[in-house]
């Protein structure tokens, strides 16, 4: 691949991620009004804060190499977010919140992978001070998702037990009508 072909790559490629963080920062939000457990709304409201940085890097990044950040739109991102939508839609309780841990997840990985990339083109052009600043985003989405898994491991048993008292209280009723 010819370098000019891999910047051209590369300010795309930061130009979806720009798209896809500005989704977010509309998506956290209304995530976070959704979430039932105050530690799941604790994370997504930093998040929010985290993503508001992470556009404030890509702009300076983008600043540096003398381009717009505009132009792209994230269908990737807007996909994971309609589902996350979707999640706020169906479900409930302790359920909702296993769901948005889900779509929170997705959203983490899409983004890790996404960031991985830009950093390598990044360090390959020799764009040493933008990949450092790939390399923070990168990290700090690694562990938004690590932070996300544990408070699943707790999550996701009270969904389930939520689940079970609500078979059992189903049973119940269809006995007392037999």
């Amino acid at each position: 691949m010819k370098q000019s072909a891999l910047k051209e790559l590369y300010i795309d490629e930061l130009r979806d991620l720009y798209n896809a963080e500005n989704q977010l920062t509309k998506a956290l939000p209304k995530m976070a009004k959704a979430a039932t457990s105050e530690e799941l709304r604790a994370g997504f409201e930093r998040h929010l804060d985290q993503t508001k940085g992470h556009v404030e890097r890509l702009e300076r990044i983008f600043k540096e190499l003398g381009e717009k950040p505009s132009g792209k739109k994230c269908k990737g991102m807007e996909g994971l977010v309609e589902e996350g939508k979707e999640m706020i839609d169906e479900q409930e309780g302790e359920v909702l919140d296993a769901g948005l841990i889900s779509a929170a997840q997705r959203v983490e990985h899409y983004e890790i992978a996404a960031y991985g990339c830009v950093r390598t083109y990044a360090n390959l052009l020799g764009e040493d001070d933008a990949a450092e600043l790939l390399e923070q985003t990168l990290e700090e989405e690694k562990e938004t998702d690590q932070k996300l898994s544990k408070l699943a491991e707790k999550i996701n048993v009270e969904a389930s037990e939520e689940d079970e008292e609500e078979d059992s209280r189903g049973s119940q009723a269809k006995a007392a009508r037999a």
